[in-house]
């Protein structure tokens, strides 16, 4: 069978395949965007992410420091599901042009890692851990998040070429 003798795609089965797609992009940018907030934050913050404690509070029975490799593990899984997710969202909303689109894959997700703050220090910190931060490390942990959703968003708008990309 030829590609000329296959039916057109139903324009909503080329949304969910978009979907699909954008899902996928969305894990691997949450990836790289979890990777580059750890590498901002652990200079200054000098500390393992909260997913250490949340190891040892609700699985393990040691200490953080104790689950440095799980801890890790866990926030980069969050970080993917967490893209993921802003991946089918994003895949759904209809951009009038490329620029509107890369404009607003860079503020929604800007908006999208400052609301994954404020559930992290809100939720998971107070809710769950029973701590808060002190100003200096919520800082850093917000401006973290900030670059995760700008590298998320950046990623998501970016066109997927290989070769030369200068003009």
């Amino acid at each position: 069978m030829t590609s000329a003798d296959r039916e057109p795609r139903e324009p909503r089965e080329m949304k969910e395949m978009s979907a699909v797609r954008g899902t996928v992009r969305g894990i691997i940018g949450g990836v790289v965007a979890t990777a580059l907030m750890t590498l901002y934050r652990f200079p200054l913050f000098r500390a393992l992410p909260p997913t250490a404690e949340f190891w040892s509070t609700y699985v393990g029975s040691g200490e953080p420091e104790e689950y440095v490799l799980e801890g890790l593990v866990l926030h980069f899984l969050y970080g993917g599901i967490a893209g993921g997710l802003f991946g089918v969202v994003f895949s759904r909303i209809p951009f009038r042009s490329e620029r509107n689109q890369r404009l607003g894959a860079i503020g929604l997700s800007l908006g999208y890692g400052l609301a994954l703050s404020i559930f992290g220090t809100r939720i998971v910190f107070k809710r769950f851990l029973d701590e808060t931060l002190e100003p200096d490390e919520g800082a850093v942990f917000h401006v973290g998040h900030a670059i995760y959703g700008l590298a998320l968003g950046t990623w998501m708008s970016s066109r997927e070429r290989t070769g030369e990309v200068y003009d």
